[in-house]
């Protein structure tokens, strides 16, 4: 179970690289999350219609449709704001990054600086934290 109240959070997992997919997916699962996947972000905007996600795990750069285009088309009157938005990408200060705060980005995470077994941690603490509190990123093993 995850720390929000005993409640399992819903999780969308934004990536096209099958294999991180697979292993965030895992990870995630593992930890008592509810989680599903998309390997673009068109396929991201489908599964929001029946799915509705605490957290969505963001990749920037996807074939089809980007991280970008993905926030641009979610961001309709209809978002739920309580919905928190993690990028996750190799992409560290760029305007990409800087867009994608605009559009309602609330962290930005450097999959070469996090290892596969410290999402789980910054899921949990991005989840505990009220929308715009700086949390800290752990350091990779």
């Amino acid at each position: 179970m995850s720390d929000n109240g005993g409640a399992v959070s819903r999780i969308l997992v934004v990536e096209d690289d099958r294999d991180l997919n697979r292993a965030y997916c895992i990870i995630l699962s593992h930890e008592g999350h509810e989680v599903v996947t998309a390997f673009d972000g068109k396929q991201a905007l489908d599964k929001l219609k029946k799915f509705k996600p605490d957290l969505i795990l963001l990749d920037l750069l996807m074939p089809v449709m980007g991280g970008l285009e993905f926030l641009q088309q979610w961001n309709q009157p209809k978002r739920p704001q309580n919905t928190k938005v993690l990028i996750f990408t190799n992409m560290e200060n760029s305007p990409e990054v800087t867009e994608a705060y605009k559009l309602g980005a609330q962290r930005c995470i450097i999959k070469s600086w996090t290892a596969p077994h410290n999402l789980a941690k910054v899921v949990k603490d991005s989840l505990k934290a009220s929308a715009g509190a700086p949390v800290p990123t752990p350091a990779s093993d």
